[in-house]
């Protein structure tokens, strides 16, 4: 079972908080031609149809930076991931190209607006708790380097802090040797296409990873 509890502080701060939870047995390859000609596609109609300045406006990023705020973040200055992955593919930039898991994730995250956490499940230590980084508390973020955690909202396991909204952690990233996986859907509101997301995610993972044993879980307050 997934097991993962949210800290009173978070609780206080964000009191709409929701979280679908996906885990999986799945194949990482490092890249899959259906699913980037499905992100090629996507990337096309978005940019079609969007302007940059409009992202932020979005329903579950919106939420998702009043939430930051109100944990005592600058969402400006520290992006959370959805909203940076859609600038990203308004520029022209589109995708970036890591592995199959990583990239299907990536996709439901500038289809639904909802920043998602992606984790080697077998890297996780004890059960998980969502909480609100502390000063000082140590996060190498994935591709980032050591990146400041105080005040964002993050997950922690009983070796430390090993995700958040704006990056994975270098500790827990979905590598080629990756077996069981865990994606966390964070929205910061009763934003009632969270369960839409999340089965949209489990047919990408059966679809484009070989998903199988696939266990979810809607945690709200």
């Amino acid at each position: 079972m997934i097991n993962i509890s949210i800290d009173d502080s978070l609780r206080q701060a964000c009191p709409a908080i929701q979280l679908a939870c996906i885990y999986s047995e799945v194949t990482v390859h490092a890249q899959n031609q259906a699913l980037w000609q499905l992100i090629d596609q996507t990337c096309d109609e978005l940019a079609a149809q969007m302007k940059t300045e409009e992202i932020r406006h979005l329903p579950a990023i919106a939420a998702a930076r009043q939430a930051y705020k109100a944990c005592g973040k600058d969402p400006a200055r520290y992006r959370l991931s959805a909203e940076a992955l859609l600038r990203r593919v308004l520029s022209g930039k589109g995708l970036y190209r890591i592995n199959n898991v990583v990239d299907l994730l990536n996709l439901v995250s500038i289809r639904t607006g909802f920043s998602i956490g992606g984790y080697d499940a077998d890297r996780i230590s004890g059960a998980i708790r969502m909480g609100i980084g502390q000063a000082g508390e140590p996060y190498e973020g994935l591709g980032r380097g050591v990146l400041n955690i105080e005040g964002m909202p993050v997950f922690r396991d009983d070796i430390g802090a090993f995700g958040s909204s704006t990056s994975d952690s270098e500790r827990t990233g979905v590598t080629e040797q990756t077996k069981h996986f865990l994606m966390v859907l964070v929205s910061y509101d009763t934003n009632t296409k969270l369960q839409e997301a999340s089965e949209m995610a489990q047919a990408f993972l059966a679809d484009f990873a070989e998903g199988k044993a696939i266990e979810n879980t809607l945690i709200s307050l």
